[in-house]
């Protein structure tokens, strides 16, 4: 889809630049920056990962979006494809929403909010100087949260709740058949005889 993996993989990338965003590694910290701004990745990098063991300095452009994974050193993302057509980048209509939930499994439940680090209202100055470019205008709102959370969550138990409870019924009513086709065989419940 993004043309990283296997034709028909969804992945989940996180959006870090915007058409017209400068985005390089690493400042004097090591930290990936926006704009010139520095990025406070720690509440969602995979523990023990750098923000990027490779260098990289791109602005990004029109109709395409610059993605990292957040186990940036097994991540195959915008920095591992910087040679190809687009430097990297992904174009803005592969992008088909945004993951906000993680309801499987359920010890790992939680929402994803859009860390503190992206609400920096310096790392939209390239973007909302830049001329509108396709769809970049109508991105901006995505890195608000969903209006309503909530509603995706329940609909999303309100419909594995019935589809659970079939295929157990399903399950069931199978087995039911096979014990009694194997009774009807042998009445007795005798072994087989060779």
């Amino acid at each position: 889809m993004f043309g990283f993996g296997h034709p028909g993989d969804i992945l989940i990338k996180r959006v870090i630049g915007l058409p017209g965003d400068k985005v390089a590694c690493c400042d004097a910290q090591g930290r990936v920056t926006v704009n010139g701004v520095p990025l406070n990745e720690q509440s969602y990098l995979y523990p023990g990962d750098s923000p990027s063991e490779n260098r990289f300095d791109i602005v990004v452009p029109p109709d395409r979006l610059w993605v990292m994974g957040d186990h940036r050193l097994i991540s195959d993302d915008s920095r591992d494809h910087l040679g190809e057509p687009g430097g990297g980048t992904i174009p803005e209509n592969a992008v088909i929403g945004r993951a906000f939930v993680i309801i499987w499994p359920i010890s790992r439940w939680r929402f994803l909010p859009i860390p503190a680090t992206f609400e920096q209202p310096a790392l939209n100055a390239a973007a909302a100087s830049a001329p509108a470019a396709g769809d970049a205008a109508g991105l901006l709102p995505a890195r608000l949260e969903p209006s309503s959370p909530a509603a995706p969550l329940a609909l999303g138990f309100a419909a594995a709740v019935p589809v659970t409870w079939l295929q157990r019924r399903t399950r069931l009513r199978f087995a039911r058949r096979r014990a009694a086709r194997r009774a009807a065989r042998d009445p007795a419940g005798r072994p087989p005889s060779a």
